[in-house]
């Protein structure tokens, strides 16, 4: 979420609770698990790991010997360290070391602007062992215009989110406002946190790593997929 800014990151770490995100997580996770499970490897690097759930999830399930997380936002690496992952709040290209796998899930490349996803897929490949791969799922065109538009209400003991979003030029806009309630007292935080639409053919133009697979994904029951899960490989 390299041109989202630190505090817009944080406030979306302090709702992500709220948007249903770990309820779509499994099945998304799956496509992820499903390609891993069979091939061999030892280290697995997630970028913008969020919480932890996904690197806790596939070192249990698939009992790799290293993984490591990295975020920019302070919040998500701190919730990381609960679970007792390895995880660095660093930018990909900063960091040192490559890995057999690296991943980039919950369309976490649809935060970077073209000039960052440029960027970002050359780090990705400095970064990747010979014979590696790079796994991420982007969100499609059709996400964008029919299930992430709109408005978006929701609240529990301690919070009322709102959240305001569009979609024109592949450009998508969403203004997060949050209403936490402290000692009595409601207070305020409001930030604009953007996504762009990418398509599979622009990640393998600019990453310069051949194309291995990539599935359609449908997480909440429309008419078509709503994400795309994308396999590189550095050959």
């Amino acid at each position: 979420m390299a041109n989202n800014s630190t505090n817009s990151l944080d406030l979306y770490a302090k709702v992500e609770d709220l948007l249903g995100v770990k309820e779509a997580a499994p099945s998304l996770y799956a496509h992820y698990l499903l390609f891993l499970n069979p091939i061999d490897f030892t280290t697995l690097l997630d970028v913008g790991c969020g919480s932890g759930d996904f690197l806790v999830q596939m070192k249990q399930a698939l009992d790799i010997p290293q993984v490591k997380g990295i975020d920019l936002s302070p919040l998500m690496v701190a919730k990381t360290k609960e679970h007792g992952i390895n995880v660095e709040c660093i930018n990909l290209c900063d960091l040192e070391g490559k890995y057999d796998v690296i991943t980039a899930v919950f369309d976490m490349l649809n935060y970077l602007t073209k000039e960052e996803l440029k960027n970002f897929l050359v780090c990705v490949k400095e970064h990747l062992n010979e014979g590696g791969t790079f796994l991420c799922d982007i969100n499609t065109l059709y996400g964008f215009e029919n299930v992430a538009v709109g408005s978006f209400i929701v609240d529990d003991e301690e919070r009322f989110l709102t959240v305001d979003s569009d979609f024109e030029e592949n450009e998508y806009r969403a203004e997060f406002t949050l209403f936490k309630k402290e000692n009595n007292l409601y207070k305020k935080s409001q930030e604009m946190i953007k996504q762009y639409y990418y398509s599979v053919e622009e990640l393998v133009k600019y990453s310069g790593l051949e194309l291995i697979a990539n599935d359609d994904v449908n997480l909440y029951d429309f008419d078509e997929s709503d994400k795309c899960f994308v396999v590189l490989g550095k050959m």
